[in-house]
């Protein structure tokens, strides 16, 4: 037996208990006449005492061989520390030790393993296996396995079946780019991982499965950020003889199941927002609605004021940044540096103070009188101490760029509190959307994807008008989930496919496995997709998903760890029947 005890569990309790403990050496103090050494396992870290009033010369010796990250196995009895810490629940206790056994030695490991380390984050991921067993990455390692769980109990006690569902599938030209893989046996063709298993939980509902879940991994061959993997995992579901309200309620219930077990808050029903107000008030479709700051548009009180960027702009918009009116100039131009830069675009910002002396003044007090900016402050509802942002140009642009700073303000003030939670449904989302480019319409979401009832007819005269049967979940503007009505009507389905540029021969090359079913009795049926890593790092208070996810890869999609993606032999390029021309 190697060990009686973990290190996380002794207490008072076990006094005078011969024990035997396992685990690695976290650090060591030697005095010389006496040793101690930090015994770690997952489970916590138990103080071994060498003394050689109590303990052999060959023992002592033994110990004094020892070096971080040894595995060790000892044996001896539960005694009362005299320097208590009570830091840790073993902190009462030590271990005299009376045998020593090295199950391992270990080289001297290239950072720390400590909560603190001093290893940089290429540096841990190189060596992963070593950053596990530091706490701040084993917790969220645990962390996830629970989550995990707490899904599996919520949906399993809602009649959901979990199905596998396969991993080598066809590739499809819709979404982000696959990953694929060559088949051995049937030379020149490749099979794709799935970007996530939507055409076979459909498959599923019309098997009669009826209320299907995975936590599943997929895959897309896009570019990385901290909150994107080339591999991540889904909370996959669909239920069949369902509406969206039936969706919504379900999965309502779950996030507020796992926000009430895990961040001790309690919801009642989660807001809405249509997409059009989400677009209108925030500049983007996954809001953060922990804080304020609405859009308000302008144009009617500072165009014809001979200001020309004001003039000529589609549309002026801002925010009220409430209490910042004694703002320095400087920090007021670092902002204007900030929206400036390319990842934000914009060519400028105009800024106006509602000071608390009651005296209104601006960036452009050349072209408005303290009249006109009064009006303005008006508009946005600001008062004494308040400062607004203003900023103008296209639509489109102008709105997606006054949320990036949106959100800026929000981190900068402390607004974004990561203990505090914000979900919201964003529903109504644009059916198609088109694509300039590609002179056609892509799906908003998916091909699969039903128009609003209500729409349907404006497939036939103005498809860019028709609204998604759509859903995205967002917490704290970060989009967690999403999902749709399906299509399970072969004629629509047809339909879809048309709109979207899909020849009859594409259509049928692509998805006539899925139209032959459709002949075949589908149930109406819809589903949602939750990203489960991201999830797991917002209910744990951050947004990167990395620090959750055993074996992540960096930003460049590699696994520096064993070194992938990396060349094969000559021999399976040659078997594979694959001729690639690869710069050396």
């Amino acid at each position: 037996m190697f060990r009686t005890h973990t290190n996380g569990e002794l207490s008072l309790h076990h006094l005078n208990e011969n024990i035997t403990l396992s685990g690695w050496v976290q650090t060591i103090r030697d005095k010389g006449f006496m040793i101690w050494i930090d015994l770690r396992d997952r489970y916590g870290i138990t103080q071994l005492v060498f003394d050689q009033d109590r303990s052999s010369a060959a023992l002592m010796e033994e110990a004094k061989k020892l070096g971080r990250e040894f595995v060790i196995q000892v044996e001896g009895k539960v005694i009362e520390r005299v320097s208590k810490n009570p830091n840790i629940p073993t902190g009462e206790i030590e271990i005299l030790v009376e045998k020593l056994t090295v199950l391992n030695e270990s080289q001297l490991p290239p950072f720390t393993i400590e909560d603190q380390t001093d290893g940089g984050e290429e540096l841990r991921m190189k060596y992963r296996y070593l950053d596990i067993r530091r706490n701040p990455v084993k917790d969220k390692l645990i962390f996830r396995h629970k989550m995990a769980q707490k899904v599996r109990n919520y949906l399993s006690d809602q009649n959901f079946i979990e199905v596998e569902t396969p991993v080598l599938i066809k590739s499809t030209p819709e979404g982000a780019r696959d990953f694929v893989v060559p088949s051995r046996m049937n030379p020149g063709q490749f099979y794709a991982l799935p970007q996530s298993p939507q055409t076979f939980k459909q498959l599923l509902m019309i098997g009669g499965m009826d209320r299907y879940f995975q936590i599943v991994k997929c895959f897309r061959d896009e570019d990385l950020r901290a909150d994107r993997q080339p591999e991540f995992t889904q909370i996959d579901c669909e239920m069949a003889f369902v509406e969206q309200e039936d969706v919504l309620e379900i999965f309502e219930g779950m996030t507020a199941t796992l926000l009430k077990d895990i961040a001790g808050k309690e919801f009642g029903k989660f807001p809405r927002m249509t997409f059009e107000d989400a677009m209108k008030n925030y500049g983007n479709d996954k809001p953060d609605i922990r804080f304020g700051m609405k859009f308000v548009e302008v144009n009617e009180l500072v165009k014809g004021k001979d200001f020309k960027i004001f003039d000529d702009a589609e549309l002026v918009v801002g925010i009220n940044v409430e209490g910042c009116a004694d703002y320095t100039r400087k920090q007021i131009d670092e902002l204007i540096d900030w929206v400036k830069r390319p990842q934000v675009g914009a060519s400028g910002m105009v800024w106006i103070k509602f000071q608390n002396d009651g005296v209104v003044t601006s960036s452009v007090n050349k072209f408005y009188s303290e009249e006109d900016l009064k009006k303005i402050t008006e508009k946005f509802g600001a008062k004494e101490g308040d400062l607004i942002f203003l900023m103008s140009g296209n639509e489109n642009k102008v709105r997606t760029q006054l949320s990036a700073l949106r959100m800026e303000l929000g981190n900068r003030l402390g607004l974004r509190n990561p203990k505090e939670f914000a979900p919201l449904w964003v529903i109504d989302f644009p059916l198609l959307e088109w694509d300039e480019e590609t002179g056609r319409y892509h799906a908003m979401h998916h091909p699969f994807t039903s128009p609003k009832p209500e729409d349907v007819h404006l497939l036939q005269t103005e498809p860019g008008k028709a609204r998604a049967n759509a859903y995205d979940l967002v917490l704290n503007g970060n989009e967690i989930g999403g999902g749709s009505v399906r299509i399970f009507d072969k004629d629509l389905q047809s339909k879809m496919f048309d709109l979207l540029g899909f020849t009859k021969e594409d259509a049928e090359a692509q998805f006539g496995f899925l139209m032959n079913a459709f002949k075949f009795g589908a149930p109406p049926h819809a589903g949602l997709a939750f990203g489960f890593d991201r999830l797991v790092a917002i209910l744990d208070g951050n947004e990167v998903i990395r620090d959750y996810i055993a074996f992540p890869k960096n930003n460049s999609g590699r696994d520096v760890m064993i070194d992938a993606p990396s060349k094969i032999a000559d021999e399976q390029l040659n078997e594979l029947e694959l001729r690639l021309n690869l710069k050396s």
